[in-house]
């Protein structure tokens, strides 16, 4: 018997799998690899809602786990995933720059926000009015980070492509068995897949499409990340990630005409020199309205668990909220309300 079936191997099912095995628990992961959104993500930790200049949920408490997270993977998996690089907002008028210094001001956003102005020119960007720099920030590859980890996973054979199959699953008095695997827990970690699951899908998870563009500039000269309306992202060789759109309607993985036109015209109120589009990305995040995570135990079967609704901030959410899951189920630490799943039975 093994500690955890893990379905889904994307941020939050490696994040799990990572806090089970770093505990001495067992696992093994089930995916069909049917969600891409992990893998085509940005990656960036960014402690600051940029648009509102506001403190993400729970900041601190992320980005002080996530450091020593990746950091062990990294030596775990022998490749560097997380890169620590300077974020820049930047600004448009007069009126940003003081929204900005005002935000810097506040208790819970000095730790992050720079007070110095950035006036630095970089080749390619037209920037009159400067940049705030936003601190303890970075990226992390999230598909070297995904490729990586689950080779460790099938070498160790703990990885298994395949769709998982709700109708088989049976329960015990140990826990579950599900063809030849016997568990004590599930952890379902199937993103925008969850829809499919019948012991979860009447939980709110909404989807968001996202796409991003790999641009080739020789002209953009630059070696951090710049964030307005897009991030654009350098990695190197003239290359740059560029992101994202946000489409509440659309449901699929496939690029659109209506996604391109929009991030070009996103670049061009950012750049003033020449790009190409190298490559076009699409995906769907597992996001949630109150923008909260799914996180908690099913009201019937106490073996069954989700860890999901990561949505934009996967990278960051992901370490902290399986070793919320964890806890709660090893050592019974309840969860917080605001992402436990039982929220929303209170409200129905």
């Amino acid at each position: 018997m093994i500690d955890y079936l893990i379905v889904g191997s994307g941020l939050a099912g490696i994040s799990f799998a990572e806090t089970a095995l770093r505990n001495g628990k067992s696992i093994y992961i089930l995916d069909n690899n049917s969600q891409n959104s992990s893998a085509i993500a940005g990656g960036l930790y960014n402690p600051v809602i940029l648009k509102r200049f506001s403190e993400v949920w729970r900041a601190k408490e992320q980005i002080n786990l996530l450091t020593d997270f990746y950091a062990t993977l990294e030596s775990k998996l022998s490749v560097k995933v997380d890169f620590k690089i300077p974020i820049l907002r930047k600004f448009f008028s007069i009126e940003e720059q003081n929204n900005w210094f005002a935000a810097s001001d506040k208790i819970a956003l000095a730790p992050f926000l720079s007070t110095t102005l950035i006036s630095k020119k970089f080749a390619g960007i037209n920037s009159p009015f400067g940049y705030g720099e936003v601190l303890q920030t970075g990226y992390v590859d999230t598909a070297l980070l995904l490729t990586k980890y689950k080779i460790y996973l099938k070498d160790n054979n703990w990885f298994e492509e395949e769709n998982f199959e709700y109708e088989i699953l049976q329960f015990t008095n140990r826990g579950v068995n599900y063809k030849n695997i016997e568990a004590r827990n599930i952890i379902f970690a199937e993103g925008f897949g969850m829809h499919s699951n019948p012991y979860f899908n009447d939980l709110p998870l909404d989807g968001t499409k996202g796409e991003l563009f790999i641009i080739s500039a020789p002209e953009l000269d630059l070696d951090i990340i710049v964030n307005t309306s897009v991030f654009i992202l350098p990695l190197g060789k003239n290359l740059f990630k560029v992101g994202a759109t946000y489409n509440w309607k659309d449901k699929t993985n496939l690029p659109t005409d209506e996604g391109k036109a929009e991030l070009i015209e996103r670049i061009r109120e950012i750049i003033t020199c020449d790009f190409k589009i190298i490559s076009h990305f699409a995906g769907v995040r597992p996001t949630v309205k109150d923008r909260r995570p799914l996180v908690g135990t099913h009201h019937d079967h106490n073996q069954l668990h989700i860890l999901n609704g990561l949505g934009t901030r996967g990278v960051m959410l992901g370490p902290a909220m399986a070793k919320a899951l964890f806890e709660f189920i090893e050592y019974h630490v309840p969860l917080q309300d605001e992402i436990d799943i039982k929220r929303f039975r209170r409200k129905a």
